[in-house]
């Protein structure tokens, strides 16, 4: 069998995703593309097989390469994502799809006229209780789904420098701008796959709350945003970006009308389903304490892999839908991709806006991309030099301190 030829842009996450790729049989990692020649270097000694590296993404482009990994940073997918649509190339897409509307708008245009398979290269739904959780939804025990609840919670010590060299490494860096709402899949993909369910409406309050962090250029003073969702099945969603309250935890509810789902908080991989006692199904209880297990041929892989399993499965989805030729399924596909970033943006401007409710548009109908096609509104730098023309926090005159910006620079040295 031929092998799928991969190419790997950005070698630091795209590390991870390539070491899992290549434990497939049928893929091959056969180039990567990175500009910064420490990070080329580390990445390279860590993969530990000899592939040709590239700085510029056009020649990356022309390595004979069925399928492209977008690794580069959060928010400039988009462009490199189009180059690949127009040689056919089928791409993998890490966090978000597009950090504009108006990307997310020339992306869906640009897909929709090739014959590339688009995957959005999101992990947490994949975790062993959020695989359970939609094990749940779908046996149909909980009746009809009318609330859920999403967070992604990601304190970071204050006093660890190696975070900031690792991640933040200069102070033009996306994740020195990076508003609450924007990191929104990992609290919010793993509801709409257990669910099914599209969000069609978003408010979002912040909850503004500087860190005494010693060493930072970070210009959101926000800990979190709180993020409600109206969705197209009647249903609510309430869930975080990245917040940065109370301890680290990946935490998910799911409420029908008659039980609920949830993994619980510090407990590892327990999950806790319950009904009322009028609507118990026969062979459980009113209370049903445990822990999932993966009934998955590749148990020995998937326990190996980062991310609680998910980088492994994730990577062989993607492989799944090439060989098959298929794109892949709610909320992996294009369309679910795009939304989610919506709800990112759009949420940032409800937190801008006191609270606001937006819509958020169905970029499959041509009316609402025109809406939005000239939308460039960011709070982030760009790699081009271009700068900001939003706030990225809801106390839009916020700044570190002198002592915090000095602290920083002598951290990253």
């Amino acid at each position: 069998m031929k092998k799928i030829r991969i190419g790997i842009f950005g070698m630091g996450r795209g590390i991870d995703i390539a070491e899992n790729l290549s434990l497939l049989d049928d893929c091959e990692v056969v180039a990567f593309c990175e500009n910064n020649a420490q990070r080329a270097k580390a990445g390279i000694e860590r993969f530990g097989r000899d592939v040709p590296v590239f700085e510029d993404f056009d020649l990356f482009l022309e390595q004979s390469l069925d399928a492209v990994v977008l690794a580069n940073y959060f928010h400039e997918h988009t462009p490199y994502a189009i180059k690949c649509f127009k040689k056919n190339i089928h791409v993998l897409s890490e966090c978000i799809s597009n950090g504009t509307m108006a990307e997310g708008v020339e992306l869906i245009r640009a897909f929709e006229k090739s014959k590339s398979i688009y995957m959005l290269a999101e992990n947490y739904p994949q975790m062993k209780f959020n695989r359970e959780m939609k094990k749940i939804c779908d046996g149909g025990t909980l009746g009809k789904i009318l609330y859920a609840e999403g967070e992604y919670n990601h304190p970071v010590d204050c006093s660890d420098l190696s975070f900031l060299k690792g991640y933040i490494y200069f102070d033009k860096h996306w994740r020195n701008y990076l508003p609450r709402t924007y990191y929104i899949t990992h609290s919010l993909a793993p509801l709409m796959w257990a669910t099914g369910a599209t969000p069609k409406r978003v408010s979002a309050v912040p909850i503004f709350c500087p860190q005494p962090e010693t060493a930072t250029t970070r210009a959101v003073g926000d800990s979190a945003a709180i993020i409600t969702l109206n969705n197209d099945d009647g249903s609510v969603f309430r869930v975080t970006g990245c917040g940065g309250f109370g301890a680290h935890h990946n935490a998910y509810r799911v409420c029908g009308l008659h039980g609920q789902f949830e993994n619980l908080r510090g407990m590892g991989e327990q999950v806790m389903l319950r009904y009322n006692h009028w609507t118990v199904p026969e062979g459980l209880k009113e209370e049903n304490l445990y822990e999932p297990t993966w009934s998955d041929k590749d148990e020995k892989l998937i326990e190996n892999a980062g991310h609680g399993g998910g980088d492994f499965i994730v990577a062989r989805m993607f492989r799944d839908c090439i060989r098959d030729g298929r794109q892949p399924e709610h909320p992996y596909d294009i369309y679910s991709a795009v939304t989610m970033s919506s709800v990112a943006i759009l949420g940032h401007r409800s937190v801008l806006n006191g609270g606001q409710p937006y819509d958020i548009p169905d970029f499959r109908n041509e009316d609402y991309r025109k809406q939005y096609e000239n939308d460039r509104e960011t709070p982030f730098y760009g790699t081009d030099g271009s700068k900001p023309t939003i706030p990225c926090c809801s106390v839009t005159d916020y700044t570190p301190s002198e002592e915090q910006k000095k602290a920083y620079y002598e951290a990253i040295k």
